[in-house]
């Protein structure tokens, strides 16, 4: 019995040798029950059993017995045959990576690495994707500069498309090689014909779009030299557009910066651009959209519209423009609109918002005509009411830094100017107010200010504008004026 004694003695010891062990291990450090136990040593690649590259598995902790487990995957374009030599056609690749990433039922960070210069054809990683997915561009992305590759689609290059809780990410660049377009444009080289192709632009051609992606973050990148509009969001919810800078020459046609159409609560924020047009532009269908602390130039401002082309009915409303700083623009915060349209551009804030040398800073154009012949005068327009402009001040280029060219039957409605202090860059002079069919209040200090001394202005006649008129206050006018 003695032998058996011992060797129950020797088990019993070394299972308390391993309890103490284990508990110095896991519960002696700080006090915690907290255990992070990578799977895969730093000196072995994850296993390929499940074909999933760059796959990283830990535990998060035990509690109460149940033990929680996080996944996220890791992936390079790279690892799909990428070159990003600057010369390679990388966009298989890009695709390939994609669809292992949209497929992947873990979180995907998919990273375009450093120092590399990826070259792609017109590619549209679609959606929905089983998991949420993270875009790394820490690189470059540059469009193809072989104008045979944009045959099957000609107005995008990149297009992200049905993707929920996506992020676009990154200190890399993406460049839309939109020189060798440009040059061929009828903006350009007026003996070309202005229809829907890559020499044409008329307002289509996107660089980088994001179509029906809802939860959507793009943050930090560079975009530069476009085909023509750099970014565009298209029918999507929940946005949110950080850090961004958006460049391109001042005569590059049709640049806009950031292209906002039918896309609902979205915002923009701490964006830095210039380009050879719009450095914002809000079109119909968009509602809730925030853009705050924008620096714009070279440009021609931030604009609502155009809306109403060609007859059509648009509707913009909740649009806040707030604290933005505009230099050398051709204009300001500006609403666009064509005759012979219909619909609604309401609820709208434009504050805190300095101008430098800007044409003109402030304007509602109703009479809206992008093209060479004149427009035709129509009876309908799309109606533009509840419009605030407050603390809004700097230097205009030219002599009238205010301007409303309204219609004469669809006239601008509660239109307000508060603290509006805008004169001539040049020498001091005072700049002027041109403001026509336009009802509006002014609030504290306005200059210039649409003034009561108008020579060729006059008060709708009906009696039920006069009874309006009676409820009106001190600082409230309506002008129907050629001025």
């Amino acid at each position: 019995m003695a032998p058996q004694n011992s060797a129950f003695s020797n088990i019993l010891f070394s299972i308390v040798l391993i309890f103490i062990l284990c508990y110095n291990s896991y519960c002696c450090r700080g006090g915690t029950t907290t255990t992070s136990l990578d799977l895969h040593p730093t000196n072995e690649k994850p296993s390929d059993s499940n074909n999933e590259q760059g796959e990283i598995l830990r535990f998060g902790g035990i509690n109460n017995g149940h033990t929680k487990v996080s996944a996220k995957r890791m992936m390079s374009v790279a690892d799909f045959g990428a070159k990003g030599d600057g010369k390679t056609d990388d966009s298989k690749a890009f695709l390939k990576a994609w669809k292992k990433a949209c497929s992947s039922k873990n979180a995907v960070d998919l990273v375009i690495p450093k120092k590399k210069n990826y070259r792609l054809k017109p590619a549209t990683f679609k959606g929905p994707c089983k998991s949420n997915i993270t875009v790394k561009i820490d690189g470059a992305i540059e469009a193809s500069a072989d104008r045979s590759d944009y045959k099957r689609d000609v107005r995008h290059w990149i297009i992200f498309k049905k993707i929920q809780n996506l992020v676009v990410e990154g200190d890399g660049t993406i460049d839309g090689n939109g020189n060798i377009w440009w040059k061929n444009s009828c903006k350009i080289n007026k003996s070309l014909p202005c229809t829907h192709a890559p020499t044409c632009f008329n307002d289509d051609e996107q660089a980088l779009t994001f179509k029906e992606c809802n939860n959507l973050t793009v943050e930090n990148i560079t975009i530069k030299d476009a085909q023509q509009m750099h970014l565009s969001f298209q029918k999507c919810l929940n946005v949110e557009a950080r850090n961004l800078v958006v460049t391109a020459p001042e005569k590059s046609p049709n640049t806009d910066g950031i292209h906002v159409t039918g896309t609902q609560n979205i915002k923009i924020i701490n964006s830095v651009i210039g380009t050879g047009d719009d450095c914002i532009s809000i079109v119909s269908g968009s509602r809730n959209v925030q853009a705050t602390n924008t620096t714009c130039g070279p440009g021609h401002g931030i604009s609502i519209g155009s809306l109403g082309t060609g007859n059509s009915e648009a509707h913009v409303s909740d649009v806040m423009v707030d604290t933005a700083i505009l230099n050398g623009t051709t204009n300001g915060v500006r609403i666009k609109t064509w005759q012979g349209g219909s619909g609604n551009a309401n609820n709208m804030s434009f504050q805190n918002i300095v101008m430098y040398n800007v044409k003109n800073p402030i304007i509602i154009d109703q009479n809206y005509c992008d093209q060479d012949d004149p427009c035709d005068e129509q009876k309908s327009a799309v109606q533009i009411t509840d419009i605030t402009y407050k603390n809004i001040t700097g230097t205009s280029a030219s002599e009238v830094a205010v301007y409303f060219d309204c219609s004469k039957n669809y006239p601008c409605q509660h239109i307000v100017l508060q603290d509006i202090n805008l004169v001539r860059d040049e020498d001091g002079k005072t700049a002027k107010a041109s403001c026509k069919n336009v009802k509006l209040t002014q609030v504290g200090k306005v200059s210039p200010g649409c003034s009561r001394d108008l020579k060729e202005w006059f008060l709708k006649s009906t009696e039920e504008e006069e009874e309006k008129e009676e409820d009106i206050g001190h600082d409230q006018v309506v002008y129907y004026t050629d001025h």
